[in-house]
């Protein structure tokens, strides 16, 4: 099983992007999804969870207000719109299923994510 994100890429600070986590061969649909980033030279953290139906979300402080996360089931796909970017959102962006709710922790995290930098 692999979540595989998508969308990554360079953006000036207080632009915008959308990335997007799926997964093949295996239904999204039935698992509360968590985005996570580590930036250069430190660990991985939670930014944000949306649950299985899409009806509750947790964001972390340093992203509320300017992240929106998202889930189209018909598309296996959640995305994660970023507004309002700021060089410390820089880092690889994996998205992650959660257990056993959002928030909670980390199941199946996808392997390689995408990088977003941000530059000043």
């Amino acid at each position: 099983v692999q979540l595989q994100a998508s969308g990554g890429g360079l953006v000036q600070s207080g632009g915008s992007l959308r990335i997007s986590c799926e997964a093949a061969e295996f239904s999204l649909r039935d698992n509360a999804i968590g985005w996570y980033r580590q930036a250069p030279g430190k660990g991985r953290e939670g930014i944000t969870c949306i649950g299985s139906s899409g009806s509750n979300s947790w964001y972390s402080e340093s992203v509320k207000g300017r992240f929106t996360i998202s889930r189209d089931n018909a598309k296996n796909t959640v995305y994660l719109q970023m507004n309002a970017l700021k060089p410390e959102d820089t880092g690889i962006y994996y998205c992650a299923t959660q257990w056993p709710s959002c928030p909670g922790t980390p199941k199946l995290m996808g392997g390689q994510g995408t990088l977003v930098t941000v530059s000043s």
